[in-house]
């Protein structure tokens, strides 16, 4: 089994196992947008528990 590359590329695992995500919705259309919601979809987040196992699955066929 190939692992998923593109989710490879888009996904990171924690030293805790969780992934880690970057926020999507930042790469165009950005005069619409205020300062503090561009600056909050700077920052990574964590996946959600429940499609974290899909993830992981993708990531390490």
């Amino acid at each position: 089994m190939k692992s998923n590359r593109a989710a490879k590329k888009r996904f990171k695992v924690t030293s805790s196992g969780k992934i880690k995500r970057e926020k999507a919705y930042r790469s165009h259309i950005l005069t619409k947008k205020s300062a503090k919601r561009k600056r909050k979809l700077r920052t990574a987040t964590l996946v959600a528990a429940e499609d974290s196992k899909r993830v992981i699955k993708m990531i390490n066929c």
